[in-house]
């Protein structure tokens, strides 16, 4: 298969590198001429995945060329003008997953609504969803994901194209839990990192996992997904992962609100987009507008906004009014 990877951060070098050493036609696009000149002549990505040389049949662009699937692995602030490109280069109707996870800031739209909105006539968009470091998959380590789309045959098929020994991918036609799941796993690490920080030990850690998981199901349920998707691996998988993980980058944004240190400085500590710092205020504002209850999401709403102080985050949870728990039938 012929494949385009949009986005040559850590995830989409991942994926490009990963589809090249499984017999595909691999095209990484970046969007400046000095990046692919200088992945051209390192055959690697110093910046975001040093450690990984690329395969010789990768080729590296600044052209978006057409392609049997284009892979869009850029932040997600940057997945409509990745459309609109699309759009503009004659590729409208080629078939699209989103590798990036997040609300867009504004419109509150997932990934594949962002891009349905833009790429109206396409019926090949889906998601890639689910528990996966990028490191990982370079170093060619198992995994495996949901890719997910409206068009369950299509999902299927491209999800058996691109199946191989190292990565396993499930289709499923709940895109909405799959893409929701992606994204508000980001915040649930955030806490789990503070928590972590604040050495509150393996109890505290184990319910905000169980009980984040409650708050990214309320609201998936409320935006339309099934509840079993969220028991898989674009839920429940991707939150075990992303919140007890040492390579994840949100869990460190909690590991660093800990230490004083503030989100500009953080970000900059990181060098890679934190997609859950973004991802909190849109969910507050989804969670109001669908009046659900996401408590978690809530106090970290108001740490951001410096309405309460990184210490007091655990005490606000636990002093909740006491409530009877309640688990969603699958």
């Amino acid at each position: 298969m012929n494949i385009t990877v949009m986005g040559a951060g850590a995830w989409g070098t991942a994926l490009a590198v990963h589809f090249s050493q499984h017999a595909h036609a691999v095209s990484l696009w970046t969007h400046t001429d000095e990046h692919a000149a200088q992945l051209r002549q390192d055959r690697a990505n110093r910046l975001y995945l040093p450690d990984f040389t690329f395969p010789d049949s990768l080729v590296i662009d600044t052209e978006v060329k057409p392609a049997d699937l284009i892979i869009i692995a850029t932040p997600m602030s940057a997945l409509r003008e990745s459309a609109v490109r699309l759009q503009d280069c004659g590729l409208a109707d080629t078939p699209i997953l989103a590798a990036c996870k997040g609300f867009e800031q504004e419109t509150g739209l997932l990934p594949h609504q962002v891009l349905q909105e833009v790429l109206l006539h396409n019926r090949c968009i889906g998601v890639l969803s689910g528990p996966s470091f990028a490191q990982e998959l370079a170093q060619q380590l198992p995994c495996a994901i949901t890719l997910a789309s409206n068009n369950v045959f299509w999902a299927e098929e491209a999800a058996a194209r691109l199946n191989s020994r190292v990565l396993r991918l499930y289709a499923n036609a709940d895109v909405i839990g799959a893409a929701v799941g992606g994204a508000v796993k980001n915040v649930m690490a955030i806490a789990t990192g503070i928590a972590d920080g604040l050495a509150c030990g393996m109890n505290a850690r184990a319910a905000l996992i169980t009980r984040g998981l409650a708050e990214i199901t309320r609201l998936a349920l409320a935006m339309g997904a099934q509840a079993t998707t969220l028991m898989g691996l674009a839920g429940m998988g991707d939150l075990i992962l992303t919140c007890t993980g040492s390579l994840s980058r949100n869990r460190k944004v909690g590991l660093l609100l800990v230490e004083g240190k503030d989100l500009p400085s953080i970000l900059q500590e990181l060098g890679h987009v934190a997609e859950g710092i973004y991802t909190i205020e849109e969910t507050v504002r989804q969670a109001r507008l669908l009046n659900v209850d996401m408590p978690i999401t809530t106090v970290l709403h108001q740490l951001l906004h410096e309405q309460i102080d990184v210490s007091a985050v655990a005490e606000c949870l636990m002093e909740r009014e006491p409530k009877t728990e309640k688990v969603e039938r699958c």
